[in-house]
């Protein structure tokens, strides 16, 4: 009774951060990651592949500009108005291309077989959703990629570095089987397995990298399209945003 009541509050709170709240969201991953939320988000870019790239919960929209700064051509899918409209706002003043649809990603209205790589950085759970790696699988091209960074974690050893990651574990962002101080050993690979199974069943094959930043870690997972989709012949318009 007490657990679930605390999972539904904790619920509550990422909903808010993700909607009503969502103009926090810099602030509070800067401080619960004592600054390294962007460099664990930055992780992921090595092995990005191709020229067309879509973003799942592209939030406030700092990847997208990245990306396209680097010469992908660069969709975003959130779910959040809220995320939708502070991304549009910063490609705007950037004066890049805002192509960005509010939709969920298990039910993406793409056409198949367009994008070389799909990328989400510190997905919900939605991202082992069947229905999703269904339509990412159909969106991606015969040897396209799924990248997910799914968490990073400080290698200090302060009293503040404890404080943090004792409450990235009792918010359920991290497994309590580990403590701090096993922090260069985390996550253990027998974490994942339950991860990698529903990446195979899905017709990926995952690839899990440790990426060691000067004072954190960042996990990236990269799933690579095992079974072949024809490519699509429908052209992939601009698309309107919906947030």
């Amino acid at each position: 009774m007490v657990k679930n009541i605390w999972v539904g509050l904790l619920r509550f709170g990422f909903r808010l951060l993700y909607y009503e709240l969502a103009w926090t969201y810099d602030l509070v991953s800067w401080v619960v990651s004592l600054g390294e939320w962007r460099q664990w988000q930055k992780a992921a870019r090595p092995f990005i592949q191709g020229p067309m790239v879509l973003e799942l919960g592209h939030g406030p929209g700092h990847l997208l500009v990245d990306l396209q700064r680097a010469g992908h051509r660069v969709f975003g899918v959130d779910l959040s108005p809220f995320m939708g409209r502070q991304a549009r706002r910063r490609l705007q003043k950037q004066m890049l291309p805002a192509n960005l649809i509010r939709a969920q990603a298990q039910a993406l209205p793409l056409p198949t077989a367009v994008f070389n790589t799909i990328l989400a950085t510190f997905p919900t759970e939605y991202i082992v959703d069947s229905q999703t790696l269904a339509s990412v699988h159909r969106v991606l091209v015969g040897n396209g990629r799924l990248i997910v960074v799914p968490e990073g974690h400080l290698t200090g050893r302060s009293g503040l570095h404890r404080l943090i990651d004792w409450l990235f574990r009792i918010t359920g962002q991290r497994d309590g089987a580990f403590s701090v101080d096993e922090a260069a050993h985390w996550p253990h690979p027998d974490l994942w397995e339950p991860f990698r199974q529903r990446f195979v069943a899905a017709g990926f094959q995952l690839h899990i990298k440790s990426i060691q930043l000067r004072r954190s870690v960042a996990t990236v997972f990269i799933a690579e399209k095992t079974i072949n989709t024809p490519d699509s012949t429908a052209p992939l318009t601009e698309l309107n945003s919906q947030t």
